[in-house]
């Protein structure tokens, strides 16, 4: 927003106009009506001493969202040049979820009083409605994180399924190279598709993209597994001298063990073991995203605000585990139902 002397000459000519691109280009992605999950991301910040000395939200400008645009442009691009030559492609794939997944969320949905659609094609513009209703409601994170376990997984392959999340009918990835397998086999089909050079996609190659694209989807998901890891580590270790602190969450998993919280401030995720919670027989919705005490009717709902003490936090192993301080809800007449997970705590006389 202050130009420099170097800055100054590209304003006009280069600038202006490339935001207007980026105007054009998000236009269109609205009318797509394409799947736009607001989920903070989490920057882990160290000091001199290599420790994390704090945990912000990433902030997400106009100028990230810029590039974002231009780089799916690049894709779609991309994968329409090696269609128009009958090349091989490497798609990027992202199919709707199933219709299990969207009857459960349609019941999340509920439980937080927005309305889920229940006829109709399914399109990824059905949630862009639901994030505007949750956005109306000051609870866009919670209903992306929701919308995002109802999704299904992406993955790479030479099948033209298309890409639910960005409606799109044809996508690959193609603008990193340096970091992803996908993006340097598209790199070399365009190189033999275009008469390039000689360093293009070989015939054996070429037959093989549905056994690469399986290996490189389960590259990935390891890849994003380690990642979760480290970082679950790198939180509990900042929280750790912290045990006995009291902080505000949210409810993010519902499982038979208890209730998994992911805090506010930092983002770290942990367990409410449910053998912690008020005395009752507790029991699981069958979509999991509730549990209900059988006896007294207190409820716990995915998402829901509770508040907790910090009673264990491993930073070798990256588990936190918690005490309830204050949350749940008194269920509806007639919402007790799922399967049992526990049998009451006896107290001792």
């Amino acid at each position: 927003g202050i130009p420099d002397e170097t800055a100054s000459p590209l304003t006009e000519d280069v600038i202006r106009p490339l935001y207007g691109a980026f105007a054009a280009l998000d236009r269109a992605r609205q009318k797509r009506g394409t799947l736009d999950l607001e989920i903070p991301e989490r920057h882990i910040q160290f000091g001199e001493d290599g420790q994390v000395h704090a945990i912000t939200v990433r902030e997400r400008l106009d100028s990230h969202r810029l590039i974002e645009e231009f780089m799916i442009a690049a894709n779609v691009a991309a994968a329409q040049t090696l269609e128009e030559k009958s090349a091989p492609v490497m798609y990027r794939i992202h199919e709707p979820p199933a219709a299990e997944k969207i009857e459960a969320l349609g019941e999340a949905l509920d439980g937080l009083g927005l309305k889920l659609a229940k006829s109709g094609r399914l399109t990824s513009s059905l949630f862009a409605g639901i994030l505007k209703q949750a956005t109306e409601k000051e609870i866009a994170p919670l209903v992306s994180e929701i919308i995002l376990r109802s999704q299904s997984q992406a993955v790479y392959g030479p099948a033209r399924l298309g890409h639910f999340g960005l409606a799109l009918s044809t996508y690959c990835h193609f603008t990193s190279p340096i970091r992803r397998y996908a993006d340097i086999l598209v790199h070399r089909a365009l190189i033999s598709a275009l008469g390039l050079g000689k360093d293009g996609l070989s015939p054996d190659k070429a037959k093989s993209f549905e056994p690469i694209g399986e290996e490189i989807s389960t590259a990935e998901r390891r890849a994003m597994t380690v990642e979760r890891e480290v970082r679950e580590r790198l939180v509990a270790g900042f929280i750790a001298n912290r045990v006995g602190a009291t902080f505000e969450g949210r409810i993010t998993g519902i499982t038979r063990h208890g209730l998994f919280v992911r805090l506010n401030d930092t983002g770290a995720e942990g367990l409410l073991p449910i053998r912690t919670l008020p005395d009752d027989w507790y029991e699981v919705d069958e979509t999991g995203f509730s549990m209900t005490g059988e006896r007294f009717g207190l409820q716990f709902r995915l998402g829901e605000a509770l508040s907790v003490e910090l009673a264990d936090a491993s930073p070798t192993t990256g588990s936190l585990t918690f005490r309830l301080v204050s949350g749940g809800t008194k269920a509806p007449a007639g919402r007790n139902r799922g399967r049992k997970s526990r049998r009451p705590r006896r107290r001792r006389r």
